[in-house]
């Protein structure tokens, strides 16, 4: 089995070669994807171990006995490193990306089968440094590190136009929607930047200024077709809005608020007007409605453990979040039923580590 596994290796080496060089559509092709024959849903996550960052994989079985099984952990040939941070891990059609803090680089990741294979490392633009985020959207890798946000061609990496500067090192988080991204700066801003019909980045940013009682330690985000949702982590107004025009429209969190007891930190949007959050001091999953221009928290559902970063299927049948407890790093799996509940599905055994960073699925 391991010389099988050898040779695809080396198989998918060279066919990720070509499709690096021959462009996105050839990447596309070999991204093998059998939707409806059997291709299994996997979770992938990021050791973010501070000498050699490794990704682990799992997979989901959604049969009598719902699982979370071990598959495999690579090495990414890069360090890692992150923290207060959210998405060092995406993936999408087949290709996916991890971010190496330490070592200033993002390695791609190729999906084939079953499988999940390191593929080729890409070097930040010059003078920028530490990525604690990456995100991808249409043909387009973005990267958010101490000191600048950049945009990648993808899946061949080549660097598409100039970085763009960020005010300090706070960053925790880049996302993207149809006409903009936005990086969530710690320090309590938002930064708003262009973006151009294919995805990169389109001019300088705009820091969006940030009411108070929504401005305490912004972190997790996503975006809603061009609607920002972010979580002032350490602010009674504990999700917010931020439209285009960067109107923001405070939602207020679970009580009692920060520090006793509720944070709602990491976001992920779900089906319709939901949204759920990973609530990490109180140890749960927090889920606000929201329309255009406000909303409220609905509940919460409670975890073994502290979470931090969470995703949504691309079939938006599953939810996961990365959580720690007392024996160290797990994935918990939710199935979202039709009016965007969660029904606890399976959870990831202890394999050693202390807590993973990142996570995403491949379907």
């Amino acid at each position: 089995m391991d010389m099988q596994k050898s040779f695809v290796s080396t198989v998918v080496g060279a066919l990720f070669a070509t499709a690096l060089a021959t462009g996105p559509s050839l990447a596309a092709a070999h991204d093998d994807r059998d939707h409806g024959l059997g291709r299994a849903t996997l979770l992938v996550t990021s050791t973010n171990n501070a000498t050699s960052n490794n990704i682990v994989v799992f997979r989901l079985d959604t049969g009598a006995a719902p699982s979370l099984q071990y598959v495999t952990s690579l090495a990414t040939g890069g360090a890692g490193g992150a923290g207060g941070n959210a998405g060092l891990v995406q993936f999408h059609d087949g290709v996916g990306a991890v971010a190496n803090y330490g070592s200033n680089t993002v390695t791609q990741l190729v999906r084939l089968g079953d499988f999940v294979y390191v593929g080729r490392s890409i070097g930040l633009a010059s003078g920028c440094t530490k990525p604690v985020s990456v995100a991808l959207k249409h043909d387009h890798l973005l990267v958010a590190g101490a000191n600048c946000v950049e945009a990648h061609d993808w899946p061949s990496g080549k660097l598409d136009g100039a970085a763009v500067s960020l005010p300090n090192a706070s960053a925790a988080q880049v996302v993207a929607g149809r006409s903009w991204a936005a990086v969530t700066m710690k320090s309590g801003s938002i930064m708003q930047l262009p973006l151009n019909k294919h995805g990169a980045l389109a001019g300088t940013g705009t820091v969006v200024a940030l009411p108070a009682g929504a401005n305490d330690t912004p972190l997790g985000a996503a975006f809603w077709g061009d609607m920002l949702g972010f979580n002032p982590a350490h602010s009674p107004n504990s999700l917010a809005l931020v439209n285009s025009d960067r109107m923001v429209y405070p939602i207020a969190g679970p009580t009692p608020a920060f520090p006793n007891g509720n944070a709602p930190c990491w976001l992920v949007k779900g089906p319709g007007n939901l949204w759920y959050s990973g609530n990490t001091p109180a140890k749960a999953i927090s889920i606000f409605f929201s329309d255009g221009v406000g909303g409220s928290f609905y509940k919460s559902v409670p975890l073994p453990g502290a979470p931090t970063d969470l995703t949504i299927s691309p079939d938006g049948k599953w939810l996961a979040v990365i959580y720690t407890a007392a024996d160290g790093a797990h994935i918990a799996a939710y199935a979202i039923d039709a009016y965007g509940d969660l029904t606890p599905t399976a959870s990831t055994p202890a394999i050693g580590i202390a807590s993973f960073n990142g996570v995403a699925f491949s379907q």
